[in-house]
């Protein structure tokens, strides 16, 4: 992690962001998408992160989050990050209908074999940069981004269609990934 990026505050509100190595399209399958999002439920539940916004990209994810429980917030990430890379790698690996399987795996052993911290495949990138957010003004914005991520890229016309992001939830909807603190 970059000596300008860092949890300063363990009880604050960041906004982070993290990619998968060479900025790879895995989640283009709905498969992979789900063990993040089944994986952010289990941190809710059990490990106090609060979520306040959420969008997965097909090459990275977009987070706004408190860690209100007795973990550090760079803990908490650090063993959601662990625990996807080692499922959505199995699932790769698992998955008979994933065409581009040698290929990923490829990518994330050559990643892996860069890397001192990593047994085999590398699946994340280390970065998260994590900005605390400071102000009402800010965390708008930065919702804002989140939330528009998927219109930029062309993925959906209105923000609150990405059923992979808290943009409904935003809108008054229900959106797939429950207990998100909107943020009015």
């Amino acid at each position: 992690m970059s000596r300008n990026y860092k949890f300063l505050n363990p009880d604050g509100v960041y906004f982070i962001s993290f990619a998968v190595v060479e900025w790879l399209d895995v989640f283009t399958r709905n498969e992979y998408k789900t063990i993040l999002i089944d994986s952010l439920r289990y941190c809710q539940q059990k490990k106090g992160m609060e979520i306040f916004a959420w969008c997965i990209m097909t090459n990275h994810v977009h987070l706004i989050f408190r860690s209100a429980g007795e973990q550090k917030p760079e803990l908490l990430i650090g063993d959601f990050k662990r625990f996807t890379s080692k499922a959505i790698v199995n699932a790769i690996i698992e998955n008979p209908r994933e065409s581009r399987k040698e290929f990923l795996l490829e990518q994330f052993l050559k990643a892996g074999n860069k890397s001192s911290n990593v047994d085999k495949y590398q699946f994340w990138r280390h970065d998260n940069h994590p900005i605390e957010l400071w102000s009402n003004k800010v965390i708008d914005e930065k919702i804002d981004y989140i939330h528009n991520n998927p219109v930029e890229e062309g993925l959906v016309f209105s923000a609150q269609d990405y059923l992979y992001s808290s943009a409904a939830d935003y809108a008054g909807e229900k959106g797939v990934l429950e207990n998100v603190i909107v943020v009015k």
